[in-house]
């Protein structure tokens, strides 16, 4: 049986598009250039920053995020950001007494847009809170301390193999590989991925039939 649920955040709750095209913007190139090195990069299994580095070689992206907050055009989140079926569901699982997380790969201040969105969650937090990111197992030891419960009634939900799928199988958490953004998509039907995943699915609604039976 389930008890909690813990979220990713990109391409799980949140739509990477508005964040991809910021970016693009910043560093004056095509938002369809950057757009199709991200999916470049995505299907040779390299973390997303390296399409920055491909669209402005040499650039420090830690150093240009800065910059970026300095001028006022830093990370924004907003509900136009999240994917329809995030509030139902989210609201559907407390409902049926689901404890309901959200955990992932971001900074601080992605935090605290997220918390500011009045999410159905118990817990919402990033690595940036944390200091520690996935796939480490580091980070998914804290996600069984703040779910509070044992690992096989604890799922998560991600759509990066490498950063969801096969660490929290790892940890020994049960599993949901959601179809979303280009890694959902890409490596889907991977067979690596199929035997790790518990469940897959293309839409978060489909996690409350998960834990009804």
């Amino acid at each position: 049986m389930i008890e909690t649920i813990v979220f990713d955040v990109g391409e799980t709750i949140t739509r990477d598009d508005g964040y991809w095209a910021s970016w693009a913007d910043w560093l004056n190139v095509p938002r369809h250039t950057l757009s199709a090195l991200v999916g470049a990069v995505v299907a040779r299994g390299l973390d997303n920053a390296e399409a920055l580095r491909l669209a402005r070689p040499g650039v420090d992206v830690a150093a240009e995020y800065h910059a970026r907050e300095a001028a006022g055009r830093g990370e924004d989140l907003g509900e136009a950001d999240l994917y329809d079926d995030v509030r139902p569901t989210l609201a559907a699982l407390r409902r049926a007494g689901v404890r309901v997380i959200i955990a992932g790969n971001q900074t601080v201040r992605a935090g605290e847009l997220l918390r500011d969105l009045d999410l159905p969650a118990d817990v919402i937090v990033t690595s940036g809170d944390w200091g520690v990111a996935k796939p480490a197992p580091a980070f998914f030891q804290r996600v069984l301390e703040i779910a509070q419960t044992a690992p096989d009634r604890t799922l998560y939900v991600g759509d990066h193999p490498a950063n969801d799928v096969f660490p929290a199988k790892a940890a020994g958490l049960r599993v949901a590989h959601v179809r979303r953004g280009p890694w959902g998509h890409l490596w889907a039907d991977d067979p690596e991925v199929a035997a790790a995943a518990d469940w897959r699915i293309d839409d978060l609604g489909q996690l409350l039939e998960i834990v009804s039976g």
